[in-house]
Formats: structure tokens, sequence, C-alpha cells
């Protein structure tokens, strides 16, 4: 059908159109799509068994969706990845505001327009793209927001009186007649707003100022919640969850390649940035940190750990990087494992702490959860370091451990320029032959990586300490570490008898 000829309701009808409900449409182009493999949720990632079979099964049953999920679980984008199973244009009557369709007027003035001017009704073609409305629920919403109010003006200019369907100002559903609708945040909104919802999806009909309208909208409903709306800020009237036909739990990657898809697919690298090196590691690590977040006791899993964490986590983690080479005046980089704690207020902003996390300060949990991802990801790449507890001598570790013994120390600084840190790696004794007995055939980048991983990996199982510096990190024993901190408290402890006896004595 050509839809850029076609101008008039004469045309219309000669050209064979039907009309079909948004539901049956959705449905109709479901089953094109499927029948011609088409992808049809693209940039989805981890729900190909779980949730997109779910929102097919609805689809086709032509319900009403409720997706139900903690943040950054993609609602939202599911649900404006439907606009591309509307048909690409729809006709409507030229001039109407609720996008009436000219074979099945719904408002007055479209049937007005069609009486007086029959087949000669001009008509326009609306693109799917226009056919999507979303409404973040707050509680201010109002229902004139929602569904209308009485125009005054409207009402005195036209001398009609308020009950005529004419003086209307028509509120944000009834304008999406013919499309879908989403409401952010169903819980978020009023119950008095939530059962006029309601009475729309089952009767058809609105009440504006007291007075009844028959509307049967077509339209197709979908909602997003979050569970920890249910208890802590307001919950989903009863009578309104009974009509909402299907809800859909949406979830968290359950691995960290598809983690690395969706942070890939969503993070914004700049164009200068892309001459960083990134290894596969320091994004396996990335996603771990989420991982780990997810089930740390310190966190409210109530709350959830966004995806948005390891997107804005990863673009930190290059702009470090970046920023080193600025420094350093250096063409290209590579990300390092120091890195990670940059990303460091990429964490804090994200998550949501319990009391015990917030006695821990924000800080202290964040860096945790990298040392617990580093923790996690270095079995995968060396021997776990606790089956040499008791063979100390039969260790890969021990020449590494040894040298620090010695009262040897390693600073790695935020700053330091690629030539000084590869110098600074190969100073420990052991550490280069340790990464050649297990990944001799990696490039010399991907090595160099390795070695400052196999530090930290050291340092998470207590066989070295790490110690935070300002502009840094430090290497050292652990013993010696413990000593240093035992003095330095014995020290601290003496200073204090010190100020209190030369309290006693000035009171003296």
């Amino acid at each position: 059908m050509n839809v850029h000829k076609i101008k008039t309701l004469r045309q219309l009808k000669e050209s064979g159109y039907q009309p079909r409900s948004i539901k049956t449409e959705l449905r109709e182009n479901l089953i094109q799509k499927r029948k011609k493999k088409e992808p049809l949720f693209e940039g989805i990632w981890g729900y190909e068994e779980t949730v997109i079979p779910d929102l097919e099964r609805a689809i086709l049953a032509g319900h009403d969706i409720n997706l139900l999920g903690l943040r950054g679980q993609a609602k939202t984008r599911l649900a404006r990845l439907m606009v591309n199973l509307l048909d690409e244009y729809i006709p409507a009557v030229e001039g109407c505001e609720l996008n009436d369709d000219p074979l099945n007027p719904l408002s007055r003035h479209s049937k007005d327009i069609i009486n007086d001017m029959g087949d000669d009704t001009p008509i326009i073609w609306i693109h799917r793209s226009n056919r999507f409305t979303e409404k973040l629920a707050t509680p201010d919403v109002s229902i004139a927001d929602l569904i209308g109010d009485v125009d005054p003006i409207k009402a005195a200019t036209l001398k009609l009186p308020y009950s005529d369907e004419r003086v209307i100002h028509f509120g944000l559903i009834p304008r999406s007649h013919r499309g879908i609708f989403v409401i952010n945040e169903l819980p978020d909104l009023q119950a008095r707003i939530q059962v006029a919802l309601f009475n729309i999806l089952q009767e058809g009909d609105i009440q504006i100022r007291g007075f009844k309208i028959r509307l049967p909208l077509d339209i197709q409903f979908v909602f997003t919640a979050n569970p920890e709306d249910y208890t802590n800020r307001g919950s989903i009237v009863t009578p309104l969850k009974d009509r909402i036909d299907s809800q859909i739990i949406t979830h968290y990657p359950k691995t960290i390649e598809v983690g690395k898809k969706i942070t890939a697919q969503e993070a914004s690298i700049k164009e200068e940035q892309k001459n960083i090196l990134i290894h596969e590691l320091a994004k396996d690590l990335v996603e771990q940190v989420a991982f780990e977040a997810r089930k740390s006791e310190f966190i409210d899993a109530k709350s959830g750990v966004s995806a948005r964490l390891t997107i804005s986590a990863f673009e930190t983690l290059v702009a470090s990087a970046e920023r080193r080479m600025l420094i350093n005046s250096e063409k290209k980089t590579a990300v390092r494992l120091s890195d990670l704690t940059s990303i460091v207020p990429s964490i804090t902003g994200k998550v949501e702490l319990v009391y015990e996390g917030e006695q821990e300060g924000p800080g202290i949990v964040a860096q945790n959860l990298i040392g617990k991802a580093i923790r996690t990801q270095f079995v995968n790449y060396f021997p776990d370091p606790e089956k040499f507890r008791k063979q100390k001598d039969k260790s890969p570790y021990k020449k590494i451990i040894d040298w620090f013994g010695e009262g040897n120390k390693l600073d790695l600084l935020n700053d330091t320029s690629d030539q000084e840190y590869s110098a600074k790696l190969n100073n420990v004794p052991g550490l280069k032959e340790l990464i050649n007995e297990y990944h001799r055939n990696q490039d010399a980048s991907f090595k160099l990586f390795l070695m400052e991983f196999a530090l930290h990996g050291l340092a998470e199982y207590s066989l070295l300490s790490k110690h935070y510096l300002t502009s840094g990190l430090e290497f050292k024993d652990l013993l010696s570490s413990m000593f240093t901190m035992s003095r330095d408290m014995d020290d601290e402890n003496e200073d204090d008898d010190d100020e209190m006896a030369g309290g006693r004595r000035n009171k003296s």
C-alpha cells in the first residue's frame, strides 16, 4: 500500500484497508517475523531463554504486560522495542487528537468530520515511532495528566455544557489510542490514579469531573515495576494487578560473558580512547565486581545492582588509562589492573548499603568488592594458593613471596609511565617466571597485566599485603606490615599516655 498517495477516506476504502486492533497488529507482525526468522528484540542480551519467550507469549495472547524486576534490567528498553512490532504506518483522520481510525472513528470530533465531509475526509499517516507514549509514575501525576480534564475555555467558547465530550482536554492515555502506552515504576502511582487505570483496562470508559464518557480505547498497556517498590514506597492496588494479564519477571545477567556484551554495547568509548588496549581479563574483572556486589552482605539485595554500574565502571577504567597516557605524553597504552582503583566512584554511586555497609563506609565496601573480584578470577589463571599453605616449598609463588619477605616493597603509582611500570614489575624476582610458566604464549602487554594481577591475587589470598596510597598502591610482606601496624599502634598509645600524664601534671 502506497501510503503517500492515499489522502482521502475514499482512496483508503478503495485500497482495501481493513482496521485491526493494536493487539492483533502486534500479534500478527510477531508471527510474520517469527516465520521469516527475523530478530525481535535486538540489543537485549541474556533473556533469550527466559524473558523474551514470556514476552512473546504475552503478545500472542493479547495481554497487557507488567515487567517486574530490579533497576537496570532493561525493562523500559524491552517496552520500547515493542514499537518494532507495529505497522510502519497507519491511517488516521486528519486534525483528530485521538489518532482515530477513519473506518472506525472513536471521538465525537472525528465522527462529525466524517459526517460533514464523507469520502472526502482528509487522511494522514502516522509512523509507528509516534505511536509510543511513556510516562514515569511519580506521586504528583494526576488524573488530568493521564486521562484528561474539562477545559472551561472550550466550554465557554463553544457554548457547551461540561458534560459534552467536545470540551474535554484529553490526557496521555486517550492520546495514545491505537498505540503502546508505558507507565514506568507503576507502584509509585497514587492508589486513586491506579483505580482510574483499571476502569480503562476493564470497562473501556473514563470519568472526568464526574461525567462518564464511553471511550473504548485501543491501547497496548505495558507497565514496569520494581519489587522494592511493593514494600518501601508504594504498591500496585489489587484490582489493577488482577487486570494486568501477564507479569513477566526480569533478571540480571547470569554469566560474565552476557554482562560483557551488555557493557560493550552500552559503554560510551570515545574515538580517542580506541587506541587504548583493554585485555579481556580487565573486562571480566569489571563484570565480576557487579556479581560480587549482588551477593555482598554489605549491599541491599532488594535494591539491586544495576547494569549501569559495570557500564560506568568500564568507561571510568578506560578514562583512567587515557589520563595516564596524557600525563606521560604517550601515544598508546594499555589498561592496568591498578586502574581498577579508579572505578570506586562508579561503584559507590550505584549501590545501596545496608547498616553494616554504612558502618564500613562506601569506599571500603567498593575496594572490598574489587578485591573479591580479583580473588574469584585469580584461580582461572593461576594455581589456587590455598593448596600450598602447608607445602610452601612447592608453591609456585615462593620466590616472589620470599623477595618481599626480605624487606623489599613495590610501589605502583597511578601516573607511572609504561616504561617505568614495566621496569618495576620485571624487577620482582620470580614474577616473570610465574607468567611464563602458565601463560608463555600470551603477548607482552597481557603478560605485564598478568604480572600485576598475580601480585593483587597473592594479596587477596593473604600472602602479601596491599596498601592503598594517595597516588597508587604499595605491595609489601604480610608479616612486616603487621609488625609495622603493631609498632604504629604502640607509638600512638605511648603518645596518648604521655598526653594523659602531662595533663595530670598540669592539674597537680
